[in-house]
Order: C-alpha cells, then sequence, then structure tokens
C-alpha cells in the first residue's frame, strides 16, 4: 500500500483556504471571525485564530460523516501513529475512553482493569453497564506511586474469568511506568478477548525509539490517546485508535457521534492535524531533545538533599517493565514537606506550575515545548527549596499498607443510579457504596461504586487522615460521611 504524505495538513490548509479567500460569515459562530469578541478577549487572542473558528459546511468537512479534508486528516493520522482507523476527539481522552468501552461493552460483560484507572474509565462502566473486575497494580511504598500491572496479574484475572469480554490496561501511567503490553497483548488475546489501552500518557512513544514501545506497535485492539500531552495539539484535543479485526469499526463510528457535539471546535481539530504531521516528520528529534533535557533535570534533581527523582532504576521491578524519561517525578518527603506542599511553594513562589502533586510528590511533564532555561530555573528553585528546608534528623513519612479489593455486589451503574443515603463513615459498614474513596499517595480507590463497605477500609481511611493524606471521591469534602445504596428507597420505587 501507498505511503501517504506526512508533510500535508488536509484540514488545516482547507481552513488557510476559507480564511484567505475572505470568506463572509453568515453561519455561526456569532463572533464572526472575531468582529463581535469583547475587546478584551479580541486584543489577546488576536484575529487569526477567531478567523479558524468555522462551524459544519462541505469545504472543511463534518467530523460526524467525515468526506474530504477531516476524512483525509483522520487517515494520515491512521498511518503515522501505527492504527488501521483513527477517529479525532474533541471531547479529550476521557471522551474517547468512554467511547472505547461504549464501543466494546455491553450490559452485565465483564471487562478487567487495574484499580487505579482514571474516572474516566469508571464513566464508561458505568454508561455501558459493564461488570469491572478489578487487578492490583504493583506499588513503591518508598515514592508512594502506584506502578503498572503485570501480565502475571492479567493472566492470573483472565484464568479466574474466562469470560472476561476485554481487559483495559494503562500504558504508560501518570508517573511513565509501562507493563509488557507486548507479552499482555498475547495473553489476552490467546483468551478470545480484546485489548484496550489507556494511553492517554503516551501520544509520543511513537515517534521515538528510547520510549516504551506504543498500544498500536505492540498488538493492542484499540487505544485513547491525549494527543494535547506531550506534542503540540491544543487542550481536549485527542485521538482514538483501532487496529485489526477485533473492533467493529461502524460501531466505534456510532459511539463517537454519539458522544461528541454537533458544533466541534475547528480550531482543536485543526491543531491535531498540524500536530500529527509535526510529530510525524519532526518527532524523532523533537523528542531526543525533550529525553535530554528530562535526563538533564533528573541528574540535577538527584543531586539536591532531600529530593529524589526516579529514572531507569526501577525498570525491572514486578508492575515497571519500561520507563517514559519524559516523565520527572520529584519526592519531596526527604525535606520534611509533602507534594501538596512543594506545589504550593513553586507555585507561589516561584510562578511553576507543575502538573500534579500527592502526598510525596510533585510531577513535572517534559514536552517537545520545554526548553533548558527554563529547566535551569526549575532547578535554581528546587535548590533554594532544599537550602532552606533540608535537615538531616528529619523523619520520614512512613507508609501505609492498601487494604484488599472489596466484593462487588451491584454493578457500578446500578450503585449510580439506585436512590442514595448518606452515612457517617463508622455507620456505613456492610453498606453498598455508591461512591469512590481514594487517596493519594497511591491514588488507588479503596473503594468503588457497588462495592461492600468493609471495618478494614474505613480504618484504612481514618489512617490516612492522621497521616494528612488527600481523601477524595466523596459528595462530602471532607469524607466523613459516603453515599451508600438505599435499598429500602430502591424498593419503593420498583414497588
Amino acid at each position: 500500500m501507498k505511503k501517504l504524505d506526512q508533510t500535508q495538513t488536509p484540514l488545516f490548509d482547507a481552513l488557510m483556504e476559507y480564511v484567505n479567500n475572505n470568506t463572509i460569515p453568515f453561519h455561526v459562530p456569532g463572533h464572526k471571525k472575531g468582529e463581535g469578541m469583547a475587546k478584551k478577549f479580541l486584543d489577546f487572542v488576536g484575529k487569526n485564530v477567531l478567523s479558524m473558528d468555522v462551524t459544519v459546511f462541505q469545504q472543511v468537512d463534518s467530523l460526524h460523516k467525515p468526506t474530504g479534508p477531516i476524512k483525509y486528516a483522520q487517515e494520515l493520522a491512521a498511518e503515522a501513529f501505527g492504527a488501521d482507523a483513527t477517529f479525532f476527539s474533541i471531547h479529550g481522552t476521557s471522551g474517547a475512553i468512554q467511547a472505547m468501552i461504549l464501543s466494546v461493552m455491553g450490559e452485565d460483560e465483564k471487562i478487567i482493569v487495574p484499580r487505579n484507572i482514571h474516572k474516566s474509565v469508571t464513566s464508561g462502566i458505568i454508561l455501558s453497564g459493564a461488570i469491572p473486575i478489578y487487578m492490583q497494580p504493583e506499588i513503591d511504598k518508598n515514592i508512594g506511586v502506584a506502578l503498572n500491572v503485570t501480565p502475571e496479574t492479567v493472566e492470573k484475572t483472565l484464568r479466574q474469568h474466562p469470560d472476561a469480554k476485554a481487559v483495559l490496561i494503562i500504558n504508560p501511567t501518570y508517573y511513565g511506568v509501562s507493563t509488557d503490553i507486548v507479552k499482555i497483548a498475547e495473553i489476552v488475546h490467546d483468551y478470545g478477548a480484546i485489548l484496550m489501552v489507556d494511553e492517554a500518557h503516551g501520544p509520543h512513544l511513537k515517534f521515538n525509539e528510547k520510549l516504551p514501545i506504543s498500544a498500536m506497535e505492540a498488538g493492542a485492539d484499540i487505544c485513547a490517546q491525549s494527543t494535547h500531552k506531550i506534542i503540540g495539539s491544543m487542550t481536549q484535543s485527542s485521538m482514538l485508535h483501532v487496529k485489526g479485526d477485533r473492533i467493529d469499526i461502524n460501531r466505534v463510528k456510532q459511539v463517537m457521534s454519539l458522544l461528541q457535539t454537533t458544533s466541534p471546535s475547528y480550531i482543536l481539530l485543526a491543531s491535531l492535524d498540524v500536530a500529527r504531521m509535526q510529530m510525524a516528520t519532526e518527532g524523532k528529534e523533537l523528542l531526543d531533545r525533550t529525553i535530554e533535557l528530562a535526563e538533564y533535570a533528573r541528574r540535577e534533581i538527584n543531586k539536591i538533599k532531600g529530593l529524589y527523582c526516579f529514572g531507569e532504576e526501577i525498570v525491572g521491578r514486578d508492575g515497571a517493565y519500561d520507563f517514559d524519561p519524559t516523565k520527572v517525578t520529584i519526592t519531596a518527603k526527604g525535606l520534611g514537606i509533602t507534594g501538596h506542599q512543594l506545589e504550593r511553594i513553586l507555585a507561589e513562589k516561584y510562578y511553576i506550575q507543575v502538573e500534579l502533586s500527592d502526598m510525596y510528590n510533585v510531577l513535572c511533564v517534559f514536552s517537545i515545548g520545554d526548553t533548558k532555561e527554563k529547566v535551569d530555573y526549575l532547578l535554581r528553585a528546587l535548590r533554594e527549596i532544599s537550602d532552606e528546608l533540608y535537615d538531616e534528623n528529619i523523619e520520614v513519612a512512613k507508609p501505609i499498607d492498601i487494604p484488599e479489593i472489596p466484593e462487588l455486589v451491584v454493578s457500578p451503574r446500578y450503585a449510580f443510579n439506585a436512590p442514595t443515603v448518606a452515612l457517617p463513615l463508622r455507620e456505613s459498614v456492610g453498606q453498598i457504596s455508591a461512591e469512590f474513596l481514594m487517596a493519594y499517595p497511591p491514588g488507588i480507590p479503596v473503594l468503588c461504586p457497588g462495592e461492600r463497605i468493609t471495618m478494614e477500609i474505613i480504618e484504612y481511611v481514618e489512617k490516612m487522615k492522621e497521616a494528612n493524606l488527600s481523601i477524595q471521591g466523596t459528595e462530602d469534602p471532607e469524607a466523613n460521611y459516603i453515599k451508600v445504596v438505599n435499598y429500602r428507597q430502591a424498593l419503593n420505587v420498583i414497588a
């Protein structure tokens, strides 16, 4: 099959033709190329980007039924990312993940997933009515970070649930840790199941041999990627890739059309088109520079007293088959502060904003947009913070073991839609949770909707609170109350 010309940007070019022809818009949006935009916003953004903000018509194609430049842009993306078919998502990877699950899973069908999944996976499970079977990822207690699931864990779970329709894994995790996805693909397919991959944090993997293998290269059937992370599209723009004959492409088209707006942003769509071109033509060189900067930062951070930045040394541990060096995780507990505190210091004193923080760490995401000047400024800030706070006699916080995965009593969809009542945590033991409970670190839910609440879980949450860990997932911000399924009211509704 003849290769496509990856230097082309068909959708961006169609929009430029529209702009350069000085087309007069009697269509939405109402700002009409910025003419009706508030001056404050217009002066900052400029007219160029607003002149591209159009609606659906033949010249620029339709996302829901592409036949022109969007169709060709998606075909170019499929070739560049190693897929058979690619779908643009302007609902981010959260929307793409939901579409991925809805394209494959039906009501009461089993899907095997890691416990440290993104909430969009749970949303997709709730929407589809699927039954989740959870796998516990490996955990590095020293840094309080969930690593990944092992092939052995996947195979063990499939042996216990041979009727599972699909397995979903993460490649890589938020912190850059990859599993042996090639081996997992072989195991999953041997059981006749479908392999889905949340590759939100790996859109760049295909374009540099120094990075872990991408899902499409490794044999996955379908994966969702955040093109706006690491590589150069705009926030909220993502892609859904499909490969092989295990996935019904027409079903994916229907689901994507079901979930996405009928007024997609052509600015976001064009940014996907151009980002694909950039990576296909310059990706290796751009990522070489990014990896070099990240490794430089890692070496220098590890020279700073009280700080630690893990890297390739974790490879070979259970749950860490490979590592993405563009994820720079800075462990701050040696300074006697939490990751949350380090994030605040960096933001408020130095005007540096990190990607996230947890109890022990902050995460800095390095991308093709970073420079040595900015990295050096980060390093100067970290050295100053260490000089001010480091004390070799500081007592380092001890890790807390997470409890076993509890019994799933009803489907997450049932628990989500059922009548609920809020109970104090200690009074909720034995009830069916309608909410999540999780702590950072390691960010793994100890309780999910539909699961039975145990005393072990309540005592774990109490210990986490005593350790000043961040408790999330409940409607009550203090996590003193939790919503449970109100069976009495549910029975009345059914009656």
